[in-house]
């Protein structure tokens, strides 16, 4: 059984997913907009995908899609994916899941509401090191894990200033100051993804702008904000801590390694660099490094890479690592050849929202799940506005059911 998607946003990071949502065997046709037309037209030219919409509005109200793709800018994913699902569309979003307490409730609501699928495609869920401490964790290795850190250091002058050109068009500088902890997934996921734990409470500190050029400027921004660089402790259930790191203004090869992780436990413990990681515990070190090192999928001048800044490609080009091998038997075998990226992750993302939508049962990063990724960051950045006052960190609690399952069909509307 099949189904219809329609990717809602056609830039950089869209086109190189509408790839692999198109190649995958359990969708059918791929369509797109955007509200620069000739974007969304481009994309369907150049990937000869089943057509345009004219507007987001268009594609909802359409019976020939099922379900939508959101890559749009970061702080419209919240009200769009709920417009979404009460239109009756299952929904793939890019991280982050919204800007606003209110927006995450309504939406886990909404998916209670109407049993569609919901997922945040949170690369850090398979992040090789993501992977290996997961295992590591199922196996009893850690024994009790009492700390945790999970660093995003991207820098601006390394790709974003290019990407926020290309989507905030004469206004970018506006939307180039968006908060850092409003953009936390790709750590706090890494780090909670190895562990069924989430924050109760954080305290954060934000170092505040001294470029001058406009961004991270309170001034220019509309999230007024100036802070570029932020540091994050929380407080997790059960006891123990998790520090997140978010820095835009770093030297630190975020080309290289974008998202890095450490776990401590009671009997063992892993720590990563940009280039090596290794694994500790009472009796030495084991360098793990080779299992965690992915494997290239494309060529840095592959024409499918054109548009995309070079300090962002190898974000695209990684396929996977030794640590993914248990994963990827279920991949069909039109992704061989597909292009991958962020560390090997998007070919198992791509391929677990197809099949949460065809058996009707919960992805891994659910909404609930999404909510313990993204909400600690939003009260992070509260924190840092209050001098860093410790806050508590609400929580939308366990999905209903476990990963692999259907919700109830009395949490269904006919």
């Amino acid at each position: 059984m099949t189904f219809t998607l329609g990717m809602v946003g056609a830039g950089q990071f869209a086109s190189h997913f509408a790839t692999l949502f198109d190649k995958h065997p359990g969708i059918s046709d791929v369509y797109a907009t955007d509200v620069i037309p000739e974007r969304a037209e481009h994309l369907v030219d150049e990937l000869a995908l089943a057509g345009t919409f004219p507007s987001f509005e268009a594609m909802l109200a359409s019976p020939d899609v099922d379900a939508v793709a959101i890559f749009t800018q970061r702080w419209t994913h919240g009200p769009l994916v709920l417009q979404a699902l009460r239109a009756g569309k299952h929904v793939y979003s890019a991280v982050p899941m919204a800007t606003a307490v209110t927006e995450i409730e309504s939406i886990i609501a909404a998916v209670q509401e109407t049993g569609l699928t919901y997922m945040m495609g949170e690369t850090s869920q398979y992040n090789p090191a993501t992977v290996f401490a997961r295992q590591k964790a199922e196996q009893g290795a850690f024994g009790r894990v009492f700390y945790a850190e999970g660093d995003y250091v991207h820098d601006m002058d390394l790709g974003f200033y290019d990407a926020y050109k290309y989507s905030g068009g004469d206004g970018w500088k506006a939307t180039a100051s968006y908060p850092p902890m409003w953009y936390p997934t790709h750590a706090i996921g890494g780090v909670l993804g190895a562990m069924p734990r989430h924050a109760v409470s954080v305290s954060c500190i934000g170092v505040h702008d001294d470029r001058g050029d406009g961004v991270f400027d309170t001034e220019v921004s509309m999230f007024d904000n100036d802070y570029s660089n932020m540091t994050a402790l929380f407080e997790l259930d059960g006891g123990g801590s998790m520090r997140i790191n978010e820095f835009r203004r770093v030297g630190f090869p975020s080309y290289i390694r974008e998202s890095r992780f450490r776990w401590f436990g009671t009997d063992g413990s892993f720590e990563q660099l940009v280039t090596n990681s290794v694994w500790q515990d009472r009796d030495g070190v084991t360098d793990v490094s080779d299992q965690i090192a992915t494997r290239p999928t494309m060529s840095e001048d592959d024409p499918r890479l054109a548009d995309v800044s070079p300090a962002l490609r190898s974000s695209f080009i990684s396929g996977h690592a030794p640590v993914h091998d248990a994963l990827t038997d279920r991949l069909p075998e039109e992704f061989a050849f597909a292009p991958n990226g962020h560390e090997g992750s998007h070919h198992l993302l791509v391929d677990d929202f197809v099949r949460a939508v065809d058996k009707g049962v919960l992805p891994p990063v659910n909404a609930w799940q999404a909510a313990r990724y993204t909400l600690p960051g939003l009260i992070a950045l509260e924190s840092a506005r209050r001098d860093g006052e410790r806050l508590p960190v609400p929580d939308q609690g366990d999905a209903p059911v476990a990963v692999g399952e259907a919700l109830p069909v009395a949490d269904r509307v006919s």
